[in-house]
């Protein structure tokens, strides 16, 4: 059996795992928490013993709000915003990040992003350009858009933690949503996301977007549609997503994760055993990471 390679949305599960294990449950000596660090270690770790994957790359965000999605939906994530263009993250949160990704390096897991685009857009380059098959794991259900059968791509959705794993076919995207992964940006443009400021089509649902995708396909096929005399809309139906055209064309590239992005050159393939050890062993004993840490290494040994 070929073995996967696992695509770990790291800010989905680091900001799982800080929100997830109170702060005064994870902490230095001094009384510095690292809950977020703890817990994402903890979840790589049981990631590594239940998938079994010889590969393992972390996507970050190298910009969580790219300008280009930002001039198609000025609402894209704007609620999200502290100040000038800077994500609103809590601080003790930030403070944990470069010291995770110091152990990340210290155990040789690569872990990157790419200037101008996301976490979703590294994934989805990955699922796009490396040998299958391809475990994504991550909380955002954006990332439905990348099951695909044919080339052996999963999602493992976290979205109830890493312990309550929902391993992604096509057939569990088609029963959950009724619409098929291929056309679940589709489905997301119309629908609309609070969470990540997209307003959708007003009055079009979930069940709305999901039976024009059954009937007609995704977004360019239902506008289509609209121009067709005795296309079978209903009337309230056809004037929404008429008074919605310019919207869905510029939402659908939004919600689609890009699959061709330029990826720096790295080596995914699993460390059997830590490439920096006595930077590491630093590492765990001061920030109080010990347990995590011996966790991942006998995971990635095992």
């Amino acid at each position: 059996m070929t073995r996967p390679l696992l695509a770990v949305d790291a800010p989905s599960l680091y900001f799982r795992a800080f929100h997830g294990i109170p702060e005064k449950a994870a902490q230095t000596g001094a009384g510095e928490p690292v809950n977020a660090i703890r817990g994402f270690l903890d979840m790589i770790a049981q990631l590594v013993r239940t998938r079994r994957p010889d590969r393992l790359v972390c996507a970050l965000d190298a910009d969580w709000r790219p300008a280009w999605r930002v001039e198609l939906v000025p609402s894209y994530k704007a609620h999200r915003v502290a100040h000038g263009d800077v994500e609103e993250v809590p601080a003790s949160l930030e403070r944990q990040v470069p010291i995770l990704l110091e152990v990340l390096a210290a155990v040789g897991i690569p872990a990157f992003g790419v200037p101008g685009y996301e976490a979703d857009d590294v994934l989805g380059t990955l699922a796009a350009t490396q040998a299958a098959p391809v475990e994504v794991v991550s909380g955002d259900r954006d990332l439905f858009q990348l099951v695909d059968d044919s080339r052996g791509t999963r999602l493992l959705y976290c979205g109830r933690g890493v312990a309550k794993l929902e391993d992604a076919d096509e057939a569990l995207v088609q029963a959950k949503y009724g619409v098929p992964a291929r056309w679940y940006a589709d489905f997301a443009a119309m629908r609309g996301d609070p969470s990540d400021g997209l307003p959708g089509v007003a009055g079009v649902g979930e069940k709305t977007a999901a039976r024009l995708i059954e009937r007609y396909g995704g977004i360019a096929e239902i506008l289509a549609a609209l121009d067709e005399p005795g296309s079978g809309f209903a009337p309230g139906v056809r004037t929404k997503l008429d008074a919605s055209r310019e919207y869905l064309a510029k939402a659908l590239p939004v919600c689609r994760v890009a699959l061709d992005v330029k990826l720096p050159d790295f080596d995914p393939a699993l460390p059997r055993e830590p490439r920096d050890p006595e930077t590491l062993l630093a590492l765990a004993e001061r920030w109080n990471l010990a347990g995590s840490a011996r966790r991942l290494v006998d995971a990635l040994a095992g």
